[in-house]
């Protein structure tokens, strides 16, 4: 399962942001059932982010959700948002880099 997240930071906390998530991306990365995940910056907009990541199951991500590790980084950065985080869980139905 893929977790995709646009998260869209006040100009004046993107470096905050950056700053925070490169003590927590390994240990995100590193969740039992986190298969590997990314943060993707828009190229026209920097305050615009995804975190995209894959996981073996949906019980795997809401544990995550729930897990101490997310209640230490969620409280953080929310306060960074300039608009509500948006969030999809999706399924491959396609995928061509697995043909390449």
């Amino acid at each position: 399962m893929t977790r995709l997240v646009k998260l869209t930071l006040k100009e004046k906390h993107i470096n905050d942001f950056i700053t925070h998530f490169d003590t927590v991306k390994d240990k995100i990365n590193a969740f039992p059932g986190c298969k590997g995940m990314k943060l993707l910056r828009d190229e026209n907009t920097p305050g615009i982010v995804f975190t995209y990541s894959e996981w073996e199951s949906d019980d795997d991500l809401e544990k995550y959700r729930t897990s101490e590790l997310f209640a230490s980084i969620w409280p953080t950065v929310k306060q960074w948002f300039d608009q509500k985080a948006e969030a999809w869980s999706t399924e491959i139905y396609f995928d061509g880099f697995s043909i390449k």
